[in-house]
């Protein structure tokens, strides 16, 4: 039997497969609602035959937004609308859905990565951004605004109120972005955190805001819903963020209640260093297992099947997390379920489509007609 193929359990949720499709952010949302571009992008995801489908990074607050773009879940009008995709999404589809809930930090307010991706004035229809600390991503862009004692309840409280409209909208589970440079991570790193308060200095003060964000949310969802989290295991920068400061950091939210961890790196410095080659983040999965009993996502240029296969066969993490690669290929997980000897959830509709040579690829299924 395939591991891959094999079922999971987060929190009180169980996956049919460890094949999780990861964030991925489409910038196609207009004032934060998505549409239409969307229900054909998260239709097709949600019949791939994955165990979990997470939607993209989603706002809790308008400044929070990546790009003007950006999904988000901060208001009555953010909410109706993924709900109204989510009810089309779900007529054809069992697939459990999870989000992700978001802040930019001193990365919002920019452009599209296909109109460049600087950041956009203020004057050009951009916003001031925030931050742990009043320092630029890009020592020429304008800096941010260090939070104050006001605006770190403010972003909390958008958290809270976010996870609570997910919950409200059906959504199986949600993950905490701490990862790739956003608000979570620059408060994690000491190149962007040098804070001289309760929220700096000491790697125990670093992990404070992020740890009371994920405590503000499990605190308002129900008990045992999936509550879980990303994070960048290093900044691939000398003095950053690394290995030892995360594993801390697991250890905390495994204590707290934490339901899985996702395991990604880099984003936070224009200096990051990355050896781009297949399977180039699972050592950090790795090491995060071996702090901690929750399930672990491994992602980052895993393409091939039996290459996921592999990293689970040995230990180094719970679950595959595709991203680019499922974009590329709607049908990977049809594909590598074929190459594995597993089988898929498959809708009907597609049924005459499994090839002869893998006659239970899709199940016993039983087609009539004429």
């Amino acid at each position: 039997m395939s591991t891959l193929f094999s079922p999971v359990k987060l929190g009180n949720l169980t996956l049919k497969n460890r094949i999780i499709i990861a964030p991925m952010c489409q910038y196609s949302a207009v004032d934060g609602a998505v549409g239409d571009w969307h229900l054909m992008h998260l239709g097709s995801l949600a019949t791939s035959g994955a165990g979990m489908l997470i939607i993209e990074a989603t706002a809790v607050e308008p400044a929070g937004r990546i790009s003007p773009y950006d999904v988000g879940l901060w208001s009555d009008a953010t909410e109706a609308a993924l709900g109204k995709v989510l009810q089309s999404v779900r007529q054809y589809s069992t697939m459990p859905i999870a989000v992700q809930l978001a802040h930019a930090g001193r990365k919002a307010s920019s452009q599209r990565p296909w109109d460049g991706g600087q950041l956009i004035a203020e004057a050009d229809g951009g916003w001031q951004t925030v931050s742990a600390s009043a320092i630029p991503h890009n020592a020429k862009e304008t800096a941010p605004l260090a939070l104050d004692a006001a605006g770190l309840e403010r972003v909390k409280q958008a958290f809270v109120d976010a996870a609570k409209r997910a919950h409200g909208l059906g959504i199986d589970a949600i993950e905490l972005h701490a990862a790739h440079g956003y608000l979570m991570h620059q408060f994690l790193s000491p190149l962007s955190n040098q804070r001289t308060d309760q929220y700096g200095g000491s790697l125990e003060n670093r992990l404070r805001f992020p740890l009371e964000i994920f405590d503000v949310v499990k605190a308002a969802l129900p008990e045992g819903y999936t509550l879980g989290i990303r994070i960048s295991a290093s900044d691939w920068v000398d003095g950053g963020w690394d290995v030892a400061q995360s594993s801390v950091f697991t250890k905390e939210l495994e204590q707290r209640g934490c339901a899985f961890i996702h395991v990604s790196s880099g984003g936070l410095s224009p200096l990051q260093q990355i050896p781009l080659e297949p399977g180039y983040q699972v050592h950090f999965a790795e090491a995060i297992k071996k702090v901690t009993a929750m399930p672990v996502i491994a992602v980052g240029l895993i393409t091939e099947a039996e290459h996921a296969e592999s990293i689970l066969n040995q230990g180094q993490a719970d679950m595959i997390g595709i991203a680019r690669g499922i974009l590329y290929d709607p049908h990977w997980p049809w594909h590598a379920a074929a190459k594995l000897g597993a089988s898929v959830d498959v809708p009907p509709q597609y049924w005459r489509s499994q090839p002869r040579e893998y006659k239970t690829l899709f199940g016993e299924t039983r087609m009539g007609g004429r």
